[in-house]
C-alpha cells in the first residue's frame, strides 16, 4: 500500500498481467469453497529465534481489537498526509465493529461495507509499537497466517487486501513516502489468486527502486488458492548476510529477496535506519486494483472480510536462528513443502522449476518414504489430499502415493496412483478422497509400485475439507 497517489506500483502491468492470466480459472473456481479452519495460536518460535511481539485476537465475538497493540486508523487520509491515504482508495475507514472486529473463534475480521447510498467504510489497524528491526548483525521476521477475502470474478471489483510495514519516520509526517522504506508483505486485488511482495524506497517517481512500482514480485497460493484457505505470509530483514537482504516467504517458499546492493547504500540506509510498523487493512479501490480492472462498482460483493489468525514478530541475534517454520506444528491445510520432511528414507531433494522455485523430492521408488511431525488438521475433519506430482518414468511404470498417520505400516487414509506426467519436471496437482481426520498426526508419505523403477517427484502435499 504505496502512500502516494497515481501510477499502479506493481512494475510494468504487462508483465503482471501475464502473471496473472493463468490463475483466473483456479481463482473462480474457489468462489464458493468453504473457509477453513485458524490454528488456536502463534507457532511456537524455533531455535534461536525469540517472540518480540504476538497477537492471537482471541476475544469475545464482535470485540474491537486489543488496543495495547493496535491503534485504528479512521477517515481518508493521515493528518496533513495525501488524500486518500495517498493510493486513490474510495472507502472511510472506521473503528467500528462492524468492519474491525473479532470472530471469537481467535480471529480477526477487516470487513469492507457498502451502505444503501453506495458509499464504502473498511478497516485499518496499526501496531503501536514502531520499533520492530533486526538488532545489529542479527535478523527480523514478521508473518501472518491468514485468509484473504473470499470473493472472486466481478465480486470481488475493487478488493484490495495488504498486511505491511512503514518506516517509522512516517508516522507523525506523512510526507517522507517512500525515502523511509515500506515492506509489503501481502497484498491482493480482484480476488485473484496471486500474493504480492514489495520494498519501497528512494524517491518517487522513478529512482532507485522504480518507484511507485517499487522492487516487488508476485506468485499463486498453492493447495488451496488465497482466497479459499488460510496461508502463512512472512517477511524476513537480515543483516546477517552481506550484503544486507529483505526475503519474502508464502507457506514457507522464498520467492522474492531484495539485497542492500541492488540500491545505492545511501538509499538503502535511509529505508533500514530504524524501525517499522505493522498494518493491517482492506482498501477499496485505488491505483492497484485500477491496473486490473478498476474499483468497485455495482456489482462488486461487500461483507468478505480479510480473515486473520494471528500476526507475529521473531528476532535472532547475530549468527544465530534458522529459518522458520519449525519443525512440527505444521498446518494440514497449507502447502507442505517435500522437502521439509523430518526424516526420509530413499528420496533426495533437488531444485525444482515448479511454479514457486525452491526444491522437490525425487528417486522414489518403491518402498521410499518421508515423515512430516505435527501436521494439525484441526477439529473440523479434512476428507481431501491433494499431491503437486511429476514423473517421467517410462512406458508401463507406475505406483501408488499414500498417506498413513503416525507409523509407516499403519492403515492409508489416502492414495492415489501415477504413471508418466510428460516429464520429471511436468507437474500437475492430483486430488484424492480421503477417511475424516482430525487433531494432530505424523504424516507418513509411502510410495508403492510394483516394479523397481522411480516412479514419482513430488513438490508439495496439503489436505482440504
Amino acid at each position: 500500500m504505496s502512500e502516494t497517489s497515481g501510477t499502479p506500483r506493481r512494475g510494468s502491468v504487462r508483465r503482471v498481467l501475464i502473471a496473472v492470466l493463468g490463475t483466473l480459472s483456479l481463482a473462480a473456481a474457489a468462489a464458493t469453497a468453504a473457509t477453513l479452519p485458524a490454528n488456536a495460536s502463534a507457532p511456537t518460535p524455533p531455535t534461536g529465534w525469540s517472540q518480540v511481539f504476538v497477537d492471537d485476537f482471541t476475544g469475545s465475538a464482535g470485540s474491537g481489537v486489543n488496543t495495547t497493540n493496535w491503534q485504528y486508523t479512521t477517515g481518508t487520509s493521515y493528518p496533513g498526509g495525501p488524500a486518500n491515504f495517498g493510493t486513490g482508495e474510495v472507502e472511510t475507514m472506521t473503528s467500528s465493529t462492524s468492519n474491525v472486529a473479532l470472530d471469537g473463534s481467535g480471529n480477526l475480521l477487516i470487513t469492507p461495507r457498502r451502505d444503501a447510498s453506495g458509499n464504502w467504510t473498511s478497516g485499518r489497524i496499526e501496531t503501536k509499537r514502531t520499533d520492530f528491526q533486526p538488532p545489529t548483525g542479527g535478523k527480523l521476521r514478521i508473518e501472518s497466517r491468514l485468509q484473504m477475502p473470499n470473493v472472486t470474478g466481478a465480486a470481488a471489483k475493487g478488493y484490495w487486501p495488504a498486511f505491511w510495514a512503514l518506516g517509522a519516520p512516517y508516522r507523525g509526517n506523512y510526507q517522507n513516502w517512500p525515502g523511509v522504506g515500506e515492506l509489503d508483505i501481502m497484498e491482493n486485488v480482484q480476488g485473484l489468486n496471486t500474493e504480492w511482495a514489495t520494498m519501497h524506497c528512494g524517491t518517487s517517481p522513478g529512482g532507485p527502486c522504480n518507484e511507485t512500482s517499487g522492487i516487488g514480485n508476485n506468485t499463486p497460493c498453492t493447495g488451496t488458492t488465497c482466497q479459499a484457505g488460510f496461508h502463512t505470509y512472512a517477511m524476513e530483514w537480515d543483516r546477517s548476510t552481506s550484503p544486507e537482504e529483505v526475503r519474502f516467504y508464502l507457506d514457507g517458499v522464498n520467492f522474492h529477496t531484495v539485497k542492500a546492493n541492488q540500491v545505492d547504500a545511501t538509499t538503502w540506509a535511509n529505508a533500514t535506519n530504524h524501525g517499522y510498523f505493522i498494518i493491517l487493512n482492506v482498501a477499496m479501490g485505488g491505483g492497484f486494483p485500477g491496473a486490473f480492472g478498476g474499483g468497485p462498482d455495482g456489482g462488486t460483493e461487500p461483507g468478505h472480510p480479510l480473515v486473520v489468525d494471528y500476526v507475529q514478530v521473531l528476532q535472532a541475534a547475530g549468527g544465530g536462528g534458522t529459518t522458520p517454520p519449525p519443525t512440527g506444528n505444521r498446518d494440514a491445510y497449507s502447502a507442505i513443502q517435500a522437502e521439509s520432511y523430518d526424516s526420509q528414507s530413499g528420496v533426495v531433494s533437488e531444485t525444482t522449476t515448479d511454479t514457486g522455485g525452491g526444491q522437490d523430492i525425487g528417486t522414489i521408488a518403491n518402498g521410499d518414504y518421508a515423515v512430516y511431525k505435527g501436521v494439525n488438521f484441526g477439529s473440523s475433519a479434512a476428507t481431501q489430499f491433494y499431491g503437486r506430482v511429476a514423473s517421467g518414468a517410462a512406458g508401463g511404470v507406475s505406483g501408488l502415493i499414500e498417506v498413513r498417520l503416525d507409523s509407516r505400516t499403519s492403515t492409508p487414509v489416502a492414495s492415489f496412483a501415477l504413471a508418466n506426467t510428460g516429464g520429471w519436471q511436468s507437474w500437475r496437482t492430483v486430488p484424492a478422497n480421503m477417511g475424516s481426520v482430525t487433531g494432530t498426526h505424523d504424516v507418513y508419505l509411502t510410495f508403492s509400485s510394483g516394479q523397481p523403477a522411480d516412479f514419482v517427484n513430488v513438490n508439495w502435499f496439503d489436505f482440504g475439507h
